[in-house]
């Protein structure tokens, strides 16, 4: 059975592209049948951040890639699911350490003293003989005596990688191909820090082979790390899983994806208005790419659709406007009260309504949800489109808008505007359609000529969201009002 896990740090908020790892790891699981777990990779104490387990399983569980073993969420209670666990490596150090000593025993390990010190001059002098900076394993050979001498002197140690020498490691990545790498050029890695805690490197392998993971999907920043992970399988006697190493995602300047371009985290994107289903299609296309050229997918199609084998080996390019221009496709085909759930947080916030009045309201919120519908691309944009229809002490200044209000044509629209306003008893859509439709054909005003001035009269704008269903918003009495403000203009 395919078994894979996603395994973060709790160092914050979401990554899109750590959400992107978890997606891809979830769809795989799925379309094989398998198991998707969440573990914890918190042996690195100086980055854990209050609050990352509960951000981690909060954006997991919004976007819909849920993990069905490890770390798990019941009823806002943090759980862990399993019989692997614990699934939090600090719950796990006793294995670590007992596997770690069976490197020592074969010597394949090895205890090093060398000083923070020592070490930074050690690689400054290779850089300034153009060598690749690595450890020069200057503890490999200490006598047993010698490393018990100086444990006994209290003298800080890690724990290190014993490598062999002029030896070649080779690995079939799932989207690379054949990797190959002599261990002449690699670095003896620190297994275990001064603080007791091992490194990833040492801990991935460990969880990894004994929680049964069969596919290791991952970022491709940990590829040359790869082949000393590959190794340890070996040193253990353990077969190695199928690793899958994906594309970075990319900035415009075709840099790995950060936040001096804007919002990174799944946190951001969610708090704009984002619609998760959206986020998680556009991620899915990052990378991978379907048979065909379809562009929208449910999770449930993305699950059926998805083959490691089409992942690209090439960064892909966050491009927000394509992500804008997915999101605004989902919020087009939102059911109405469904559209309006999620537009209330953001009207609120925008001052136009209170949360007590948001029951007494449904049917003028649905109204703005429509009028929205075709204007957004993401929910925390109602606020400035709202504000060009809302706003009623505007002042048009624009010369071409101007120009409309001067018009000859547009003292007679006016003034019959106002009378045929006043003459309804409730001022909708479909009323203000039949009264435009009336003016054009008793006073002989279209086109341009009808709707331009219309519309700069009651926002103060020359261009907006359909002009009947801004009335309809509106309401008789805040439209007579407005008009009658800018008698002064027109006549």
């Amino acid at each position: 059975m395919v078994r894979n896990r996603f395994a973060p740090s709790p160092t914050g908020n979401v990554h899109v592209g750590s959400l992107r790892t978890a997606l891809y790891n979830y769809l795989f699981a799925k379309k094989m049948g398998g198991e998707f777990l969440l573990r914890l990779e918190d042996t690195d104490q100086t980055r854990f951040e209050q609050g990352a387990v509960e951000n981690l399983l909060n954006a997991l569980n919004q976007t819909g890639v849920i993990p069905n073993e490890g770390l798990i969420e019941i009823n806002g209670e943090v759980i862990q699911k399993g019989d692997f666990g614990p699934y939090i490596q600090s719950e796990r150090l006793d294995i670590y350490h007992k596997h770690l000593k069976t490197l020592l025993d074969h010597g394949q390990a090895y205890h090093c003293f060398c000083t923070k010190e020592r070490l930074e001059a050690v690689r400054d002098s290779q850089k300034l003989a153009g060598q690749t900076p690595k450890y020069d394993g200057h503890c490999r050979n200490l006598s047993p005596e010698d490393v018990q001498s100086k444990i006994d002197e209290g003298i800080p140690y890690v724990i290190r990688l014993k490598l062999p020498e002029n030896v070649v490691i080779s690995f079939e990545d799932g989207v690379r191909g054949i990797i190959e790498m002599n261990t002449n050029d690699l670095d003896d890695q620190v297994l275990l820090k001064t603080d007791g805690f091992p490194t990833y490197h040492l801990a991935v392998v460990i969880d990894d082979h004994l929680m049964g993971i069969t596919h290791v999907i991952r970022g491709e920043e940990w590829l040359p790390s790869t082949p000393k992970h590959v190794y340890l399988y070996q040193c253990f006697g353990w077969d190695a899983p199928q690793f899958v190493h994906l594309p970075n995602i990319l900035n415009d300047d075709h840099k790995k994806l950060s936040k001096r371009q804007g919002d990174v985290s799944v946190g951001d994107f969610l708090a704009k208005g984002y619609l998760p289903e959206a986020l998680v299609n556009y991620l899915a296309l990052l990378g991978w790419s379907p048979e065909d050229d379809q562009e929208i997918f449910t999770m449930e199609e993305l699950i059926q659709a998805f083959d490691l084998s089409r992942i690209n080996k090439s960064g892909a390019v966050f491009d927000r406007s394509k992500l804008n221009w997915m999101n605004a496709h989902y919020i087009k085909e939102l059911p109405i009260e469904i559209l309006v759930k999620n537009l209330i947080p953001f009207i609120i916030d925008a001052g136009y309504i209170q949360v007590e009045d948001v029951e007494n309201r449904k049917e003028w919120l649905e109204k703005i949800g429509e009028l929205l519908r075709e204007r957004i691309e993401y929910f925390a944009q109602a606020k400035e489109e709202l504000t060009l229809i809302l706003k009623n002490d505007f002042v048009v200044t624009d010369e071409e808008a101007l120009e409309f209000l001067r018009a000859e044509s547009t003292k007679r629209l006016y003034h019959v505007l106002v009378e045929k306003i006043e003459a309804t008893d409730v001022l909708n859509a479909s009323c203000g359609k039949a009264i435009l439709k009336e003016i054009q054909k008793q006073e002989k005003i279209k086109g341009k000529m009808l709707y331009m001035p219309s519309r700069i009269m009651i926002t103060g704008e020359m261009h907006g969201p359909d002009l009947t269903l801004i009335m309809d918003v509106l309401g008789k009495d805040e439209i007579l009002a407005r008009l009658i403000s800018m008698k002064s203009i027109i006549e």
